[in-house]
């Protein structure tokens, strides 16, 4: 990293883990309000979007701790962070407009 900036990782790592607890929370309602066949699908990308949630927090971490490949760690964190949000996107449409 350049001297004088700040790193990107202090800012994914909270967020990312926060970000876990929301997809929990929200396959935790989809459960309880039994969507139907939506809520299913909803199910498996969110579990499978905390899993690149929990990645990036790793990653950030890593890129914090570790002074070897920090740069490298980030990019991971950003680019797990990023795909992520993407696949929340995918699970909010499905679940406001029922597409399956």
């Amino acid at each position: 990293m350049q001297p004088g900036n700040k790193p990107l990782s202090g800012h994914i790592l909270p967020t990312s883990a926060t970000m876990v607890g929301v997809c929990m929370t929200v396959i935790s309602i989809v459960k309880l309000s039994h969507v139907g066949v939506a809520g299913v699908l909803i199910d498996k990308i969110l579990a499978f979007d905390s899993l690149l949630f929990l990645s990036s927090a790793i990653f950030s971490y890593l890129s914090l701790r570790v002074e070897r490949n920090a740069v490298r760690m980030e990019g991971f964190a950003d680019n797990f962070f990023m795909v992520g949000l993407v696949f929340m996107t995918a699970a909010a449409f499905v679940l406001s407009f029922e597409l399956f």
